[in-house]
């Protein structure tokens, strides 16, 4: 399990990491405050509060690329 912080801002930019995050063959959840919801689903991601930086967690340890992707939405 690996974790990585980033911060979503505009729609498009969701749309973008839903996109890449479902090509992932494995689980990442996303978390906001006490808030946990799958990666995967864009309805479950606009149910956060978007306005401050979220943690993204990867349920794998062979996830380099995934993670390499990931540095554009790094705050």
């Amino acid at each position: 399990m690996q974790a990585v912080t980033i911060s979503l801002t505009e729609v498009n930019q969701v749309k973008q990491f839903v996109n890449l995050i479902g090509q992932a063959p494995f689980d990442v959840d996303v978390l906001s405050g006490r808030y946990t919801v799958n990666a995967k689903s864009m309805l479950g991601i606009y149910s956060l509060d978007l306005s401050k930086p979220i943690q993204v967690v990867i349920y794998s340890d062979d996830c380099e690329e995934l993670k390499k992707n990931l540095t554009e939405f790094m705050p």
